[in-house]
């Protein structure tokens, strides 16, 4: 005869904390919203390396949980504020699943230090890095928009999501310790003294007064397209976006119907044609800056005639940079919006 476990055992396997349920969850978890950044396996990519025993010593289960609510405004980390509770707990349970160290605990305790000559050190010693402002490094940690040098991007300190989400505590175990397999040294073995540190904590702190707004991203508040009509033929606009593009030094790289490749040779409609154009120091530039633009580059307008109207559109990048949480990336954009917005003036009027 079987034995049959008991329906309440089952059901206190299934929820009880710590079971291998939690976990699986939190692995799912993770995988859907932050390998990309992070790695599958926590040791980085565009975001900072998770698995690392000197980044999980410093930081405690709160700084985790703040840094996925509310991200880093401006920056690559967006917010997550649309998670449950119990979905945060389970990502971090993940992360943690990397370490087997203590876990630091919380500290709202404020570091008694001198400011003034935080700023002194800080411009000595930090500003390299993370910026004379504490702006962080450029571009999102890629091997292209970033120094070769820098396995990861050095992050912003002045910035709301980071202050909310670090206690003083951290930082200064931070420059205690460093972050073995970063850029990031133990300042103690550089020579300063824990005062010192104390002094660099205080300025750091003292970004809260300062730190510059972020508007809200409202990717809504775009449209997703450009569109403008012209009084031409189809085979006029065309000429007109290829005289335009070349008055505003960009090269032309190739025409072709819009069903290039998804229709058989000869059967793609042939009215509507994608005149495609690139400046290539404004493509490496932007590259340099955040390789997500390449999802939208080389610039691309297209030409539509239906029903005898012929029109001119192209996607709106200021709709786009707004899904990706870099300020930087915002105004290329805006400088690719005001490019796009007088090829189609221009080869309308």
């Amino acid at each position: 005869m079987k034995h049959r476990c008991p329906q309440w055992v089952l059901i206190l396997w299934l929820v009880w904390p710590g079971t291998g349920a939690a976990v699986e969850d939190g692995a799912r978890l993770y995988e859907r919203h932050c390998a990309a950044c992070h790695g599958l396996d926590g040791k980085g990519g565009v975001g900072v390396p998770l698995a690392l025993p000197a980044f999980q010593s410093t930081v405690s289960d709160h700084y985790l949980e703040s840094t996925i609510r509310r991200g880093r405004p401006g920056r690559v980390m967006p917010a997550f504020s649309s998670l449950s509770d119990e979905d945060v707990k389970a990502i971090i349970g993940r992360i943690r699943s990397w370490y087997e160290g203590p876990v630091p605990a919380d500290s709202g305790a404020r570091v008694a230090g001198n400011p003034e000559h935080g700023g002194a050190l800080f411009a000595e010693h930090c500003a390299g890095c993370h910026g004379d402002k504490g702006q962080g490094g450029h571009g999102t940690g890629k091997t292209f928009s970033r120094p070769r040098d820098f396995p990861i991007m050095a992050p912003a300190l002045n910035n709301s999501g980071f202050l909310a989400a670090a206690s003083d505590a951290m930082i200064r175990a931070t420059l205690i310790q460093g972050r073995e397999g970063t850029p990031m040294p133990s300042f103690l073995k550089q020579g300063l003294a824990e005062q010192d540190i104390d002094d660099i904590v205080s300025f750091v702190r003292a970004f809260e007064s300062s730190v510059p707004p972020v508007p809200e991203a409202d990717a809504d508040a775009e449209p997703a397209v450009l569109v403008a009509e012209s009084p031409y033929d189809l085979k006029a606009t065309v000429e007109n976006v290829r005289r335009a593009v070349i008055g505003k030094n960009f090269r032309l790289i190739r025409e072709q119907y819009l069903e290039d490749g998804f229709m058989p040779a000869g059967k793609e409609n042939k009215n509507q044609i994608v005149v495609y154009f690139c400046n290539f120091k404004f493509l490496y530039d932007a590259l340099a800056l955040d390789p997500r633009i390449g999802m939208f580059l080389p610039c691309r307008v297209t030409v539509v005639e239906q029903d005898a109207q012929v029109k001119v559109m192209t996607a709106n990048p200021k709709r786009l940079s707004k899904l990706f949480n870099n300020s930087e990336l915002d105004n290329v954009c805006e400088e690719m919006y005001r490019l796009y917005s007088d090829v189609l003036e221009e080869a309308t009027l």
